[in-house]
């Protein structure tokens, strides 16, 4: 027999294959609540934003329901649940890969940016700051900001590259996520930032630039790892659960208020 491929799966596939076949083996019954991310990550010991990564792929199988202030709920699976796909990064994953590429773009642009090249990214600003988010639109001319800062460079393989990390967020995972927390607030708050990169690269401050670009991006990871559960609600029976099987540590000795002393003086008389 012929030996095959071993996969190297990504570890939030790993952990959505451990939580559906908790489901499937009635562990958690439909309807019954997952525990919160928190819970869920201390169980596992991976970081959150893995565990976000695999209840946002088991949503978009349809396995669960993330109902955000409530927590996330087991539902009736579909007929024709998608299977997962072993090429789709993780949100999380993506955005990291493009603070550590276009970061350093970005510090190289502020070095041989030429007047053409500002006025590019001058151009998907006004965009961006003239159009609604969420909506098709408002990524278009963000790509367009990216791609620009990449052009300065020059290179073809570097612009190509910037765009294809970009188009990753219309994944179904990447899409699931956005849905989330995107919205017109989160939209202003990424157009200052935008703003900090493109003002950096104009006045040509290498390290300005770079670190406004990482920041950015880092932020985009932030906004996305709030909180959609419940946490404190769902949290707080297993907190009280495990202080009742705590054993009673001894405490220091309260000293009795003059009443309650003088009260106890006189029923020992």
């Amino acid at each position: 027999m012929p030996l095959e491929a071993v996969e190297a799966r990504r570890l939030y596939r790993q952990v959505a294959d451990q939580l559906r076949s908790l489901i499937d083996s009635g562990e958690y019954a439909v309807g019954s609540r997952l525990p919160t991310e928190r819970e869920l990550a201390e169980q596992l010991k991976i970081s959150r934003p893995t565990v976000r990564e695999a209840l946002i792929a088991l949503e978009v199988e349809g396995r669960v329901r993330i109902r955000v202030g409530s927590g996330i709920y087991v539902t009736e699976p579909a007929d024709a649940a998608p299977a997962p796909s072993a090429v789709i990064e993780g949100p999380f994953e993506l955005l990291r890969a493009r603070e550590f590429l276009e970061s350093a773009i970005a510090e190289q642009a502020a070095r041989v940016a030429t007047r053409d090249d500002v006025a590019r990214i001058d151009a998907a600003l006004v965009a961006m700051e003239n159009v609604e988010h969420p909506g098709e639109a408002s990524m278009v001319h963000d790509r367009a900001f990216h791609i620009a800062i990449a052009g300065c460079l020059g290179n073809a393989v570097l612009v190509r590259v910037v765009g294809e990390l970009f188009d990753q967020r219309l994944n179904p995972y990447f899409a699931q996520l956005a849905q989330y927390f995107e919205n017109p607030t989160t939209w202003r708050t990424a157009l200052s930032e935008h703003r900090a990169v493109r003002d950096a690269i104009a006045a040509r401050r290498p390290k300005a630039a770079r670190d406004a670009m990482r920041d950015h991006l880092a932020h985009s990871q932030e906004r996305f790892a709030q909180n959609f559960g419940a946490e404190s609600t769902a949290g707080a029976p297993a907190a009280r659960k495990r202080t009742a099987r705590s054993p009673a540590q001894p405490g220091k000795p309260k000293r009795p208020s003059k009443k309650e002393a003088k009260s106890g003086s006189a029923r020992r008389r």
